[in-house]
């Protein structure tokens, strides 16, 4: 488990990733890093490979709700892939405010643990079977914790929702 909490908004939001992690019985372990300027970067601090790295997004359905998508590092989320498995035809990726706003994280810090909503959580499933680094509500520290057991624990719909990174501009655009 993590050190201690710290102060402030960013103490508050690792205090309540930790909290909610604790009440569904998930083992996670928090480790301090310092700033990394690329996800390449981000993943040589931790020791680990782009690909266990999971961002966690915040997609918003036209009807103005959201969920979370689990997407490793080394890809981006598959829009047709995602929109079918909702049943929807329009999701995106929203603003920086809006995202705060949905779930008490900034972008950066975002995970379904200790959200101020419980959004539903989609998780890709080339997640499965694997120890995964992710954001622990703050900035400057990350979180690992077995993939599976996320899963589990966030009662997460665990399927095909994502494709191999292209190179160029365009990553992770609504859809």
């Amino acid at each position: 488990m993590a050190g201690p909490s710290g102060s402030g908004a960013h103490g508050a939001g690792r205090e309540r990733f930790l909290a909610d992690a604790a009440a569904r019985g998930l083992e996670v372990d928090v480790v301090e890093r310092p700033a990394a300027k690329s996800l390449e970067e981000a993943a040589g601090i931790l020791g680990i490979t782009p690909a266990d790295i999971v961002k966690s997004l915040v997609v918003k359905h036209k009807d103005g709700t959201f969920l979370f998508a689990l997407i490793p590092g080394d890809r981006q989320i598959s829009w047709p892939k995602l929109r079918a498995l909702v049943g929807v035809n329009k999701l995106s990726l929203p603003p920086a405010g809006t995202a705060l706003e949905a779930t008490g994280y900034e972008r950066g810090t975002i995970t379904p643990l200790g959200s101020t909503t419980a959004w539903p959580v989609y998780a890709d499933a080339t997640i499965a079977g694997r120890r995964i680094s992710m954001g622990a509500g703050a900035h400057g520290y990350s979180a690992f914790v077995d993939a599976d057991a996320l899963t589990a624990a966030l009662e997460a719909v665990v399927a095909d929702i994502s494709d191999p990174v292209q190179a160029g501009p365009g990553i992770d655009r609504a859809g």
